[in-house]
């Protein structure tokens, strides 16, 4: 074997010893913090996985203090909220709200999910009703993660036509505090689509609720700045995306039929279902 060739292979070796003691100390932290939540964790088996751990402590800058904390108080809202108990069939005003937000058919160049989201698009329901819509679609991404990566949801914006009406301060502030404290690590980017010149205010202040690691995810775009539309480039295959967003997709309208489908098969899968009677199948 060539002096280069070893080089090489000893270069690996060392690279694959270290990613399997990085690996070791991770999973020493998980059993810290499942020592620590006790009896909790038999409470919530299934929300309590190691993934969810996991998210919790890299959230958490891997203390083990602070991601015990963050999931005492996120079991403490899913015993009030039961978000897992969320169906399709709760989502109030469907076909309107689900033209608001939805999760997309297709994926990223990373394999990572799509939430579309069309906010200058008036919702019909109330704020408590769209928080349920974005705690259902937030569970269905967490629940339907099988593999255990962080940040797998790209959450793409269309910000054109936006007013201060479209998402009142309220509604943002909850939404950045469900996203930050109950699902962290869910969200990998969150792109802003054009928004008008007047967002940049609303942004100064709504920020002011974003986490430091969170602004670092948030890429505005801009319809008008090529350099700006590279970042689109970057992270979809433009073929599958969107025309209204840069893409050269040429798929038809949207199919609210299909969409319910894929919905109800997913609900099915996490025991979320319900049946004739408004029961869940669990």
């Amino acid at each position: 074997m060539s002096d280069q060739l070893k080089k090489t292979a000893r270069s690996q070796e060392a690279t694959q010893q270290k990613a399997s003691s990085s690996e070791e100390q991770q999973q020493e932290k998980i059993n810290e913090v499942r020592g620590l939540l006790g009896s909790l964790t038999e409470e919530m088996p299934s929300f309590m996985s190691d993934a969810t751990i996991r998210r919790f402590l890299r959230a958490r800058n891997w203390s083990t203090e602070q991601a015990t904390k963050g999931l005492k108080e996120t079991v403490k809202w899913r015993r009030d909220y039961r978000p897992d108990a969320i169906s399709w069939d709760d989502v109030a005003e469907m076909e309107n709200e689900v033209r608001r937000t939805h999760v997309a058919d297709y994926l990223d160049k990373n394999g990572r999910s799509v939430l579309v989201s069309n906010v200058p698009m008036k919702s019909k329901v109330s704020a408590k009703e769209q928080i349920k819509h974005l705690v259902y679609l937030l569970e269905y991404f967490a629940t339907n993660s099988a593999d255990e990566q962080d940040d797998f949801v790209v959450w793409l914006t269309d910000f054109r036509g936006w007013s201060i009406s479209s998402t009142p301060l309220s509604i943002t502030r909850e939404s950045i505090h469900i996203i930050q404290n109950y699902y962290p690590g869910v969200i990998g980017v969150a792109i802003p689509f054009d928004p008008p010149r007047i967002f940049e205010s609303f942004w100064k202040i709504a920020k002011n609720f974003v986490q430091a690691d969170m602004k670092e995810k948030v890429k505005f775009v801009y319809a008008n700045k090529p350099e700006s539309l590279k970042t689109i480039a970057d992270i979809f295959d433009l073929d599958t995306l969107e025309s209204s967003f840069g893409g050269r997709s040429t798929r038809t309208a949207f199919d609210i039929n299909k969409y319910a489908e894929r919905m109800r098969r997913a609900d099915k899968m996490r025991g979320a279902s319900k049946d004739s009677n408004g029961h869940n199948h669990n």
